[in-house]
C-alpha cells in the first residue's frame, strides 16, 4: 500500500512539475505576448485639426500607454501620459514606436500647439503610437486590449464575480460549495452540465488546455489551478482572466477580454462602463455567441438582468439600483462593424508576405512587432465607401433579376486599394463586401482592367515622339473613330465602342476622355504593340501581357493592387513606386529585423507622364468620369473608367491613388460600365479620405521642363484662329506643338506657333 501511495505521489508530482513548467514559461513571456503584433501606421496629428482630449487619452491607452496617476506608470515599456487642463503630455517608453516626448495643447476642440519636451521646439505635426490591428498573425485572429487590474472598475469586478465566482477573493482556487451545488444539479438532471468552475479554473482551462470537456481534463486543470494560486496574487489572476476571456466574434475577429469587448460592443473605455454595461459584458461569458448583443439583443438583455439580480443577492447593488438598471436599454454601439479599422484582407496580405519573405521567422509563436502602412482612418473610409457605393449596383441588379443576392446568383463583389501617392504605401485595402462571408481577396485577384489600362497605351503613343523612330503623336493629334478591322498574325480584330456608334475624327485627348476603343487600338498599332507591352511590364502589370491588338483595350488580366501600383507612374512623373505593406519589423528586444525602403523604377519620360495625367484630367472634366464632379468631388484629380466583364475606376490626386473594381466571382458580365458601378465607390472614398488633415493639401500637377502650351481648335487639333468657335489650351512636348492654323476656320498656311513655356516647371527628384 505504501508503495502504491508513493508511486501515486511521484506521478502527481511529475504531472504537477510538467504543468508548472508550462505555466511559468507562459507567465514569463507574458500572457499577451505569445504571438506577433500587427500594427497600423503611426497616427499623425496636426496643429489646427479637431481633437478631443478624452479620445486622445483613450487612444494612448489602447496603444498600451499608462496614465501618470497610476502607480509605476512611468516604468511602462510602452509609455505613459499625463492629462492637463488644456492638453496632454506624452512620454514614449523604450518599446514605443513614437520617438519623442511632446505636449499637445487643445483649445476649443482643436490642437492649438504641439511642443517637443526635449528641444522645446514647436511642431506642426506629431506621430503618435500606432494602434494594434491584431495580435495573432493567422486566419483565426483575435482582438485584445490589455487593461491592468487597477483600471478595471469595481462594478466590472463585482459583475464578473456575481456571474462566475462570488467567493473568488476568499477561496484557494476551488469552491467546494459551488462544486457540491453543481454535483447536486447534475444528479437531478442525470447529466454533466454544471461546471462550478472558479475564475482561476477557467483561466487555467482557456490558456493551457483544449476544448475537451469532462473529468479527463480535471487533473491537469486542478494542477494548473493550484500552481496559479500559488504563483500569482488574486489581482493578477483576475487581471489575466479579464484580459483573455473569450467574448464572441465581430466580423472576422475573435474578441478577448473586457477591455476590447467594451470598445467593440459599447464603444467606450472599460474604465467608464456603467452598472448595466458591466452586467452585459459579464453575461456574455457563459455563452458568447448566443448572448452577443448585436445578434441576439433580447437574450443578451435577459442574461444581463440575471446578472443584475445576482449582484443584488450578493449585496453589490441596492434594490433601487437593480430596478433602474433592469429596465435600461442595451447601450451597445449602433452596428456590428468588425472590418472598418481591423482590415482583415490587409492583414491576410501582410501574413502572406511574412510567410513568403521571412520563412525562417516564427511570427505565430514569437513576439515580433510588425509595423504596417495601413491608415485606420482611411480604412474605415474605404469600408464605408464600398458599403455605400455598391448599393447603386445592387439596386440595378435587383431590378434585373429576382435571384440576385441568392445562392443561385450571389451579389457582386468589390475591391478597393488606396496608395499614398508619394510613397506607394498601401493606406487602405478592401478585398470584398464581407470578410465574414468570404475571405477571398479580390484586391489581389486577376481580372481584365478594360479601359483603365488605356493611359499606358497613350503613354506609349506619346513616347514615340522622343526617339525619332516613330510617329509624332500629341494630345491634339487626330485619329478617326470609325469601323476598322485590324489584322494580326492572320486573324481579324473588330473592336467597337462600349456604347456603340463612332465619333469620327477626334483628338487623342477626346479619345481617352470618352474611352473610344478604335482610336486606342489605332495608336497602339501606329507605335507598335510591343512598345505598349514593354511600358505595361515596366509599370508592374505582369509578364503575361502580350503585344497584340487587344492589349489596347485592357484584355490582359491584372490585379487592382497591381493597377494601383502602375498608376504611381502617372503621379510621379514617370517613376514607378513599388506598393508596400510593411514598414518595419522588430524582434522582442526592439531590434530591427526588417526595414522597408522606397523602391523607384523609371518607366517613361517625366514629360510623357505629365501629358497623360493632363489628358486624364479631361476624363473627369468632360468624359466618362464626369460623374465624379457631379457627385461633389472637386479637388484636382485625374482618372479613368474601365469596363470589361467587370467595372473599374482608377484615379488619383497628388496625395492618394485609388483603384476600385466591381464584378461577379463567376466572371459573368456585370453589364454596367465603370462610371455606374465603380465610380460611385471611388468618389465616396476620395471625398472622405481628403477630409483628413494628412491628405487635404492637394495641389495641381505642375509641368516639368520641356512642356509648352498652345491655343488650338479642339476639333481639328490645329492652331486656333480668331474664328474658331471651340478653342482650348493644349499641352505639348516642346517642339511638337502644331504649326498649321485651323483649316476649317482660318486657312492652311503654316504659321509660327503661339506656344509658350509653362512657368515654374516642377523640379524632379533624382
Amino acid at each position: 500500500m505504501a508503495a502504491i501511495l508513493a508511486a501515486s505521489a511521484i506521478t502527481v508530482a511529475s504531472f504537477y512539475l510538467h504543468y508548472a513548467k508550462l505555466v511559468d514559461q507562459r507567465l514569463r513571456g507574458g500572457l499577451q505576448e505569445s504571438a506577433s503584433l500587427l500594427y497600423a501606421a503611426p497616427r499623425v496629428v496636426f496643429q489646427g485639426e479637431q481633437a478631443d482630449l478624452a479620445e486622445l487619452a483613450f487612444y494612448l491607452r489602447r496603444c498600451g500607454y499608462s496614465e501618470s496617476t497610476a502607480p509605476d506608470s512611468t516604468n511602462n515599456d510602452a509609455g505613459w501620459y499625463r492629462q492637463q487642463p488644456q492638453g496632454i503630455e506624452i512620454h514614449p517608453g523604450p518599446r514605443a514606436y513614437m520617438t519623442q516626448s511632446a505636449t499637445i495643447e487643445i483649445q476649443q476642440g482643436r490642437i492649438a500647439g504641439i511642443t517637443s519636451l526635449s528641444s522645446h521646439a514647436r511642431l506642426s505635426e506629431l506621430q503618435l503610437e500606432p494602434q494594434v490591428l491584431t495580435n495573432l498573425i493567422d486566419k483565426s485572429r483575435d482582438k485584445q486590449l490589455i487593461v491592468p487590474f487597477r483600471e478595471i472598475p469595481k462594478v466590472m469586478v463585482q459583475a464578473v464575480m456575481a456571474a462566475e465566482d462570488k467567493r473568488f477573493f476568499h477561496h484557494w482556487g476551488f469552491d467546494p460549495a459551488g462544486i457540491a451545488r453543481a454535483a447536486l444539479v447534475d444528479a437531478r438532471r442525470r447529466r454533466e452540465s454544471q461546471g462550478a468552475s472558479t475564475i482561476t479554473q477557467q483561466l487555467a482551462r482557456s490558456l493551457w488546455l483544449g476544448t475537451e470537456r469532462g473529468w479527463r481534463r480535471k487533473i491537469p486543470e486542478t494542477l494548473i489551478t493550484i500552481h496559479l494560486e500559488h504563483t500569482l496574487s488574486k489581482q493578477e489572476i483576475f487581471e489575466d482572466y479579464a484580459n483573455t476571456i473569450y467574448l464572441g466574434n465581430v466580423g472576422s475577429f475573435g474578441i478577448h477580454g473586457f477591455g476590447e469587448a467594451s470598445r467593440v460592443y459599447l464603444g467606450k473605455d472599460l474604465r467608464r462602463v456603467s452598472l448595466v454595461d458591466a452586467a452585459l459584458l459579464a453575461g456574455m461569458i457563459e455563452a458568447p455567441y448566443t448572448r452577443n448583443p448585436f445578434r441576439y439583443p433580447e437574450r443578451a438583455k435577459a442574461r444581463r438582468n440575471a446578472i443584475l439580480k445576482a449582484m443584488l443577492r450578493n449585496r453589490y447593488i441596492s434594490q433601487r439600483d437593480y430596478e433602474q438598471a433592469a429596465i435600461s436599454p442595451l447601450n451597445v454601439t449602433q452596428k456590428e462593424d468588425g472590418e472598418s479599422s481591423d482590415a482583415p484582407y490587409f492583414a491576410d496580405l501582410v501574413n502572406d508576405q511574412l510567410e513568403s519573405q521571412f520563412r525562417n521567422r516564427d511570427f505565430r509563436n514569437q513576439p515580433f512587432r510588425v509595423y504596417t502602412t495601413l491608415d485606420p482612418g482611411l480604412q474605415r473610409d474605404a469600408v464605408e465607401a464600398v458599403r455605400i457605393g455598391i448599393q447603386e449596383t445592387d439596386r440595378v441588379w435587383k431590378q434585373r433579376s429576382k435571384k440576385y443576392g441568392s445562392r443561385q446568383m450571389p451579389a457582386v463583389q468589390a475591391a478597393l486599394v488606396a496608395l499614398d501617392a508619394q510613397t506607394g504605401e498601401v493606406r487602405a485595402l478592401v478585398g470584398g463586401r464581407s470578410y465574414a462571408a468570404s475571405q477571398f481577396n479580390h484586391a489581389t485577384a486577376k481580372r481584365q482592367p478594360g479601359s483603365s489600362f488605356k493611359p499606358f497605351v497613350y503613354a506609349a503613343a506619346l513616347s514615340s515622339s522622343l526617339g525619332g523612330d516613330g510617329p509624332q503623336l500629341t494630345p491634339a493629334s487626330i485619329v478617326d473613330d470609325e469601323p476598322t478591322t485590324f489584322s494580326f498574325h492572320g486573324q481579324d480584330y473588330d473592336p467597337g465602342d462600349y456604347e456603340g456608334g463612332f465619333a469620327g475624327p477626334v483628338t487623342l485627348r477626346f479619345a481617352l476622355a470618352h474611352s473610344l476603343n478604335v482610336p486606342a487600338v489605332k495608336v497602339a498599332e501606329m507605335v507598335g504593340y510591343d512598345r505598349v507591352a514593354r511600358i505595361a511590364r515596366l509599370a508592374g502589370l505582369g509578364a503575361n501581357i502580350a503585344p497584340t491588338p487587344s492589349i489596347a483595350l485592357g484584355s490582359y488580366e491584372v490585379t487592382p493592387l497591381d493597377l494601383a501600383g502602375a498608376y504611381t507612374v502617372l503621379v510621379n512623373y514617370g517613376v514607378r513606386l513599388k506598393p508596400r505593406l510593411i514598414r518595419a519589423i522588430l524582434n522582442q528586444k526592439s531590434a530591427p529585423v526588417f526595414e522597408s525602403h522606397l523602391e523607384r523604377k523609371p518607366v517613361v519620360d517625366a514629360r510623357i507622364a505629365y501629358l497623360v495625367e493632363n489628358m486624364m484630367e479631361e476624363v473627369l472634366r468632360s468624359g466618362t468620369g464626369a460623374g465624379v464632379r457631379g457627385r461633389g468631388f472637386y479637388l484636382p484629380a485625374a482618372g479613368k473608367t474601365g469596363s470589361s466583364h467587370d467595372a473599374w475606376f482608377a484615379g488619383f490626386t497628388s496625395k492618394l491613388i485609388c483603384v476600385v473594381w466591381v464584378g461577379f466571382d463567376d466572371n459573368r458580365d456585370i453589364k454596367l460600365d465603370g462610371a455606374r458601378s465603380a465610380l460611385p465607390i471611388w468618389t465616396e472614398f476620395m471625398k472622405r479620405a481628403h477630409q483628413h488633415p494628412e491628405y487635404s493639401a492637394v495641389h495641381e500637377f505642375a509641368p516639368p521642363s520641356g512642356i509648352v502650351t498652345a491655343e488650338i481648335d479642339a476639333d481639328t487639333g490645329e492652331l486656333a484662329t480668331p474664328n474658331c468657335p471651340n478653342v482650348r489650351t493644349e499641352v505639348f512636348l516642346e517642339g511638337t506643338e502644331p504649326r498649321e492654323t485651323c483649316h476649317l476656320h482660318g486657312g492652311h498656311a503654316p504659321s509660327q506657333p503661339t506656344a509658350r513655356t509653362l512657368a515654374d516647371p516642377v523640379r524632379l527628384a533624382p
